[in-house]
């Protein structure tokens, strides 16, 4: 009932973003090559932008309260109930005009694979918050909006300046739902990509190559959390999706203007903008294409409004108010404000620290050319200059796998092609190898086969080691996706006791932040506690970087740290175990500390009065 319960939310949010999106669809130029499925996830796609855009107007007057939330949500889903009869009129059209193919064998085998990874992604986001960033600001921003209806600038977050579109879904999940519904919102953002990933590569490939595609992303994507990496990822490939269509409507200059086509693009990468600074890189990569077929004022005011409108606020209020419009990562160019110089340095030796290869399936991306359908398609060729350039730019900057998610529904489209070329070359060693055989004479003589016989039968031989590579591959997959939902299985907590002993098992310092969130009557400080804010008091002070980081507090004395602290309205510091003896070495701590309350290896101290 849990399940069901939270995807029935799901569900119901799903309908008003198609309704909103389908509505807006109806007002452009049908897209050159149709498909009733990538027209509806990118309806779906849009749907998700237009809340977010509602949702911040609505903020931004303070008026962003869960009655309004709710009178969106039902508008949406009255408006996809209007459009529905004409849309499934319109899919049965599209649907007679296409012949379908029967299955290959490889191809049954790859559609069972993607069922297989599809099934632990299914469960995750059923288990409670537990990851670091959506502990640390990604849930403590939206749980912010959510109790006050309006845009804040919070400085106790590590980031309280950056661009915050998609945690705008999520503080909605707030009002309306439980925090587990926000991984839903972050999971409807895979899943929207999946399927445009599978149905482009059914447009402009063939099913073998959706199929693993669609499994390449879909198993590398995280759907247990609330970070915004798939959401970027998903209006980063719908930009691309508008953008083709854009480009395919213009090579024949109809008369319906397909240059709203290039409006949605844009629109889609400011929604990404407005998520993630990370999603500024694509800006040089599509500029030039899209001036080198359209030069026109009109266009490129188009271009500008539709970009600058879900993200110029965000950018436009951190200009106004410090200077510095992609605070705190242009400090450099443009002045630091609560960062200080060490902060950044800081930062970007954390981010140096992570830098690591990305998944290993996406690495067939490099044989893609290689391919017949690199030199049959143009769009597969447009993604494949879209993947070397996100490679190159990730490379140049952070190396760090994360700031690579955006590009990866397009990179495992493209490197499912590369595997393909792969396995193709292996098969062919296979048979290479098979056919050099020596043949051992045999006993009466036998008649020599014919060419074309021995041919068949190295054939043959090659296309049964195929079939037992393939089928040992399915079978370790559907071990590994038994684990994984095991896992996943494991993590889901219904009743109150069992989010409990989850969370106690996985986030460190849950217990004592508990406590606090339920006693705490004035301000409380934490140490080296980032990943477990969220389920402490609202707000709570204390971070590595920013204008509450520990080394400002951290040195001083126990009786000079009492008295700042004091000074500032807090009455508690609360530390893990591993930090304590740091603070209990100085010889005046215990005058000015007393233990409060300690449990699994976290402890909360209460500030004594201080002598000044």
């Amino acid at each position: 009932m849990f399940a069901a319960a939270q995807y029935a939310a799901l569900a119901v949010f799903v309908m008003g973003c198609w309704g909103y999106g389908r509505a807006l669809l109806g007002r452009l130029a049908p897209p050159p090559r149709r498909d009733a499925g990538l027209e509806a996830a990118m309806a779906v796609a849009l749907g998700v932008g237009l809340f977010i855009c509602a949702f911040q107007a609505l903020a931004i007057f303070g008026a962003f309260k869960a009655g309004a939330t709710a009178v969106l949500v039902a508008v949406g889903v009255l408006a996809a109930a209007v459009q529905l009869p004409g849309w499934l009129r319109e899919r049965r059209a599209l649907l007679a005009n296409v012949q379908a193919l029967p299955w290959s064998y490889p191809e049954r085998v790859a559609a069972i694979a993607l069922a297989l990874v599809a099934l632990p992604a299914l469960v995750a986001p059923l288990a409670p918050p537990i990851a670091f960033d959506e502990l640390m600001y990604h849930l403590p921003y939206a749980r912010q909006v959510a109790e006050h209806g309006s845009l804040g600038i919070h400085d106790w977050l590590r980031y309280p300046w950056f661009p915050y579109n998609y945690n705008l879904l999520y503080a909605a999940a707030l009002q309306l739902g439980d925090d587990v519904l926000p991984h839903f919102l972050n999971g409807l953002a895979g899943a929207l990509s999946v399927v445009m990933i599978y149905r482009l590569g059914m447009l402009h490939a063939n099913r073998l190559t959706a199929c693993i595609g669609a499994a390449i992303w879909l198993g590398l994507g995280d759907y247990s959390n609330a970070l915004i990496d798939m959401g970027v990822a998903l209006f980063v490939l719908s930009a691309c999706v508008a953008l083709w269509w854009w480009r395919e409507s213009e090579v024949g200059k109809p008369a319906h203007g397909g240059i709203r086509w290039l409006g949605v693009a844009a629109f889609c990468l400011g929604l990404a903008a407005g998520s993630k600074y990370q999603a500024l890189v694509f800006l040089p990569l599509v500029a030039p294409f899209v001036f080198r077929h359209e030069r026109s004022l009109k266009a490129w005011a188009l271009v500008f409004a539709c970009f600058l409108l879900p993200c110029v606020y965000w950018y436009a209020r951190n200009a106004i108010m410090t200077g510095d419009p992609f605070n705190p990562i242009g400090a450099r160019v443009f002045g630091f404000t609560e960062w200080t110089p060490a902060d950044y340095v800081q930062q970007v030796a954390d981010v140096r620290v992570h830098a690591e290869l990305p998944n290993a399936l996406l690495w067939s991306v490099f044989f893609a050319p290689f391919s017949v359908l690199w030199k049959r398609s143009a769009a597969v060729r447009a993604a494949g200059w879209f993947c070397l350039y996100s490679v190159v730019v990730w490379v140049v900057t952070s190396r760090y796998p994360r700031y690579l998610t955006a590009s990866f529904p397009l990179l495992a489209a493209i490197a499912a092609i590369g595997w393909q070329v792969v396995f193709g070359w292996a098969m062919s060693g296979v048979r290479r190898l098979f056919g050099s055989k020596p043949q051992e004479p045999q006993k009466p003589p036998q008649p020599q086969p014919q060419p074309q016989d021995a041919g068949a039968a190295v054939a043959r031989s090659g296309a049964r080691v195929g079939d037992w590579v393939l089928v040992l591959l399915l079978a370790a997959m559907a071990a590994v996706s038994v684990r994984q939902t095991a896992v996943k299985v494991s993590m889901v907590a219904v009743t109150p006791e069992a989010r409990e002993a989850v969370l106690r098992k996985h986030v460190p310092g849950y217990a004592v932040m508990d406590y606090l969130r339920r006693t705490a009557k004035g301000r409380v400080y934490q140490i080296a506690l980032n990943e477990a804010i969220y389920y402490g008091p609202n707000p709570i002070w204390g971070d590595t970087l920013g204008p509450w980081r520990y080394t400002d507090f951290g040195r001083l004395s126990g009786g000079d740290l009492a008295r700042k602290l004091s000074g500032l309205g807090f009455v508690a510091i609360v530390l893990p175990d591993s930090v304590v003896p740091v603070f209990t070495a100085r010889i005046d701590f215990d005058k000015y500390f007393a233990v409060e309350y300690e449990k699994d290896g976290s402890r909360v101290y209460r500030i004594l009065p201080a002598a000044p």
